[in-house]
């Protein structure tokens, strides 16, 4: 007969309670949001005096006992910035065979009386090209470079090697093999990935979606900034910093600056550029910290800090150079030249120039973040208002509750006391479904609206089949509490089979897809967890509890 073990109410019960406790949140959206951000900046260990006392009044907007969790709103529903961008993984190989050279002279060196001078050549960006005095020793020269290659670490380029050599005549060629290009593609491409996801996570900003396209292409899809723009600063900037050794100033940049260095100009002092060397002493791949300060005369600077082997090239640079300028360049600009007073211990040091307080901190953040290994080319910008996202909300709300009240209505007409019962069940499990989003910190798109929408639909399936089920039981003149309880047996097969195809369908969708149908799969899934959960469950259980206190002798469905 109709029976449910205590312990199995108790579990149903508390688990509708703690999902609906985890979506009421969501009714006070504003004031949650704004509780949250005051949370975040009082418990944030550096925030400062001003911005804890601002954020004192917003800490009580929420009792702290409460669930705080919210459902993160889509770029589409709350507004923001879209960009596409292409990595320009060419300009990887043009650094990889400048750093290449130091290595491959002091390796020919030591062979000199063999292959005599050795002097740098003009090379395209991909290659490098050495010329040796003595043509009979390029042999050797050939195997002192191929000694310096090494193997690729990854499964296309098992077998290969990272740089490959040849010879023409007197001059000696290096290029990057087909396999390491790959490779350094590849590399480069997650490199930028990770490097941007780092630089819009130092802004704060909620829930945004950077994803890999293509070979070379990154989607950025940030909900709640300012504009397109606004986060191209962010995260377009290559911000690469390298300490160079300084070998003369020059008065124009069209100078010849010798095969191996390079004419940059002074940030500070117009009309003033240096010759520096090409090979960085240190880069900023090294810093493990950049943080906004003040000089000794009070001017904005930033602090940094490099890791062990940073430190310690940089600690042997400045020992050997005391006395000789050196020049702190950000992308291509030299920020300023100092001379070396003294040896610099300990990796640590000022960057000081011309800058604000809100230049200060942004190089810090795009420091701290690391350095784009390549430059970004945006192929699409689009900036979404928050009154276009509004408008989505509003066409969402609006379809969900169309959705909503033909469903309760047409569940109430076909089913009496039964369609109260599931449409009470359909309620709870909306809010179910917003309680899971809030738990997992997903993403709510206008397609995820769409997915709730169809759920809602298909959540009383589960109960047709049901309540048809235990009209048919009815009819073969079984009693009421036989004919529901057959009517919930012989109806789980059909339920579960119709659910889980569905399911594998939104796994699929989620797997395969991107952005939009990623967050449609989401809703979709959780949809359908829950719509079993409260067909199976809890209809059944406030049907049981329904007939324990009524005990009817017929019942209509």
């Amino acid at each position: 007969m109709l029976q449910i073990d205590l312990w199995k109410r108790i579990t149903i019960w508390l688990t509708v309670v703690v999902g609906l406790l985890l979506a009421v949140p969501n009714g006070f959206y504003d004031r949650v949001e704004r509780y949250n951000d005051a949370q975040a900046i009082l418990a944030n260990e550096v925030s400062t005096a001003e911005a804890r006392a601002e954020a004192e009044p917003d800490a009580g907007l929420w009792p702290s006992f409460l669930p705080s969790g919210l459902v993160n709103l889509g770029l589409d529903l709350r507004g923001g910035a879209h960009l596409l961008a292409e990595v320009q993984v060419e300009d990887v190989y043009k650094a990889r065979m400048e750093a290449f050279w130091p290595e491959l002279r002091d390796a020919l060196r030591p062979a000199r009386d063999t292959v005599g001078t050795i002097r740098l050549q003009p090379s395209a960006d991909d290659e490098l090209r050495v010329r040796i005095s003595r043509p009979e020793g390029m042999s050797q020269a050939l195997t002192i470079a191929r000694g310096l290659a090494q193997p690729i670490a990854t499964l296309t380029g098992a077998g290969s090697t990272d740089y490959e050599f040849a010879a023409e005549g007197d001059v000696l060629i290096a290029q990057l093999t087909a396999a390491e290009k790959t490779a350094t593609d590849d590399r480069t491409v997650r490199q930028s990935l990770e490097i941007i996801r780092r630089r819009i996570d130092e802004v704060g900003t909620r829930e945004p979606t950077i994803q890999r396209q293509g070979a070379d292409r990154i989607l950025i899809q940030v909900p709640g900034i300012g504009s397109a723009s606004e986060l191209k600063e962010i995260i377009g900037t290559t911000a690469q910093l390298t300490f160079q050794p300084v070998v003369g100033q020059t008065g124009s940049i069209d100078d010849n600056a010798g095969l191996g260095n390079e004419v940059l100009p002074s940030l500070d002092e117009p009309g003033v550029f240096y010759i520096l060397e090409t090979a960085p002493v240190v880069t900023g791949e090294e810093l493990v910290d950049a943080q906004p300060a003040f000089d000794q005369n009070g001017r904005p600077a930033v602090n940094f800090r490099f890791n062990p082997a940073g430190a310690r090239k940089f600690g042997d640079y400045t020992a050997e150079n005391i006395g000789s300028p050196f020049a702190i360049v950000l992308d291509e600009e030299v920020i300023s030249a100092p001379v070396i007073q003294s040896h610099i211990p300990g990796g640590s040091g000022i960057i000081t120039g011309r800058f604000t307080v809100e230049e200060s901190t942004q190089l810090a953040v795009l420091l701290r973040a690391g350095a784009l290994p390549a430059e970004l080319s945006f192929l699409e910008e689009r900036t979404i208002g928050p009154e276009l996202g509004a408008d989505s909300i509003r066409a969402g709300q609006i379809a969900c509750i169309v959705a909503f009240a033909a469903v309760l209505v047409f569940m109430f007409l076909s089913y009496g006391l039964f369609g109260i019962f599931a449409n009470i069940a359909l309620i709870i499990n909306v809010g179910l479904i917003f309680g899971l989003l809030s738990l997992i910190g997903a993403t709510l798109t206008l397609p995820g609206i769409a997915g709730i929408v169809l759920t809602i639909g298909m959540a009383v399936d589960a109960n047709v089949l049901i309540f048809e089920r235990i009209r048919e039981e009815l009819k073969t003149a079984r009693g009421p509490a036989r004919a529901i309880e057959l009517g919930y047996e012989k109806a789980l097969s059909a339920i579960l089979d119709a659910n889980i195809t569905t399911f594998i369908t939104a796994v699929i969708l989620f797997t395969m897809g991107s952005g939009p149908v990623q967050g449609f799969a989401v809703t979709l899934g959780l949809g359908i967890l829950t719509s079993v959960f409260t067909a199976i469950f809890v209809t059944r259980l406030m049907v049981v509890m329904w007939f324990e206190r009524r005990r009817p002798k017929t019942i209509e469905v």
